[in-house]
């Protein structure tokens, strides 16, 4: 198996790991309100959170940022909690583009949240590597590639359920950003730093 290989592999179980269901609730929760007509929306937001990610996982990874990892473990759930809010509190009637563009950002912003919770585990792979560029690299287009599954599966999942079994849309969307809100709760609780 070459590097880039092991490293796309270790990032791709890494996003799919059910321990740490915590990504992948966020990716639920950002593609929750949307549905598979929308993906072109959902592509950018998911592109957002990449953007801000990688850039955190690469200066966390090479140590050029450092952030107490209990205060990132509890910063995970908050981006969890606040998108699922704001999921549950809006009403999508008509969205304008710089309502779109705001929550771009807010993508982007937690992706870099995200980044350093990732970077831990990154770290700890990377100990005798004398390169980190093709790991570090191959580690992040693993974590791509996963979260692209989850967004299919969760866009699927959507379609199944509110245009061939009708469910309300709202009512979806807000059983899945219910359950985000929920969760969120109870890991903010059990990760509180302070």
């Amino acid at each position: 198996m070459s590097l880039f290989e092991l490293y796309f592999t270790l990032g791709l179980q890494h996003i799919a790991d059910l321990k740490g269901y915590d990504h992948i609730l966020f990716i639920l929760v950002l593609c929750a309100v949307y549905s598979l007509k929308e993906w072109k929306r959902v592509l950018i937001l998911i592109t957002a959170f990449t953007i801000g990610h990688s850039l955190t996982l690469a200066l966390a990874t090479l140590q050029l940022v450092k952030v107490d990892g209990d205060l990132i473990e509890f910063l995970i759930p908050l981006t969890i909690f606040i998108t699922a809010l704001v999921n549950v509190i809006s009403r999508r009637q008509k969205v304008s583009p710089w309502q779109h563009s705001l929550k771009y950002g807010a993508a982007l912003f937690f992706g870099l949240i995200h980044g350093l919770g990732f970077s831990n585990y990154l770290r700890s792979l990377l100990g005798a590597e004398k390169g980190l560029a093709l790991p570090l690299f191959s580690f992040n287009v693993g974590i791509e590639a996963g979260q692209l599954i989850i967004v299919v599966v969760i866009m699927l999942l959507t379609r199944v359920v509110v245009d061939l079994l009708r469910m309300p849309a709202r009512e979806w969307h807000l059983l899945l950003s219910g359950a985000g809100l929920g969760i969120s709760l109870v890991l903010m609780y059990e990760r509180f730093p302070f």
